[in-house]
């Protein structure tokens, strides 16, 4: 069986972003954001890269920041291993749901999430590469789960990836860029046109937030 998640009211998610806000101001340089519009009335996968423990507070300022508001978010889920939301209780209190790799219960893990996006204004933090990489990798793994899950959902959904950048630079704390793709959404999905999409744009992104030379990173 799965453990199902039990999201943040807007309260609770309003306060947990404030606190993260304040974490921010004092320990980053810069937060850029380069945005997408959000479709009002639909669901939400936010798909990101998987670089750092820290990945779900970056996830949490962006929701708030960019996805929050009147028809549109108003709840947030993401996926997490059984075996960490077993350790860790508390995550199914912040909208964690279990996945459980190589075991029968994946297929159930899958229908709760289309169950989730059939609802307008719940969003699905979702990292696709399954483990933690090096934000520098210039090509992004994708696991099954979103071919898997995509089909399942009733009603629209907008599908978009973030690509998370840190850099120094000038400064003794880091910069973090979120560069935002619109991948479209659920009525047009194509899984191998997503992986070519966010993989170019992912290397366009290094290209611009990490080095100033001319030479493309490939």
């Amino acid at each position: 069986m799965i453990i199902k998640a039990k999201p943040l009211s807007p309260f609770f998610f309003k306060l947990i972003n404030a606190i993260i806000s304040f974490g921010f101001n004092r320990f980053l340089n810069k937060k850029i954001i380069h945005d997408v519009p959000i479709k009002p009335g639909h669901s939400y996968i936010l798909m990101c890269n998987h670089f750092s423990f820290t990945d779900g507070m970056y996830a949490y300022y962006l929701s708030n920041k960019v996805f929050w508001g009147k028809d549109k978010m108003q709840r947030l889920y993401a996926m997490s291993l059984k075996k960490q939301m077993q350790k860790n209780s508390w995550l199914q209190h912040t909208g964690s749901f279990s996945i459980d790799p190589g075991k029968r219960s994946i297929k159930e893990s899958f229908a709760y999430a289309g169950e989730v996006l059939s609802t307008p204004g719940n969003l699905l933090l979702y990292y696709p590469q399954g483990n933690l990489e090096s934000q520098h990798i210039t090509h992004i793994h994708f696991e099954s789960g979103l071919a898997e899950i995509v089909p399942l959902i009733q009603g629209k959904c907008q599908i978009i990836w973030c690509s998370v950048v840190l850099e120094f630079f000038e400064s003794i704390k880091p910069s973090a860029h979120f560069n935002m793709l619109d991948l479209g959404t659920n009525e047009d999905f194509d899984f191998e046109a997503v992986k070519l999409k966010v993989n170019e744009f992912h290397r366009e992104c290094l290209n611009k937030n990490v080095r100033f030379t001319n030479k493309p990173i490939g």
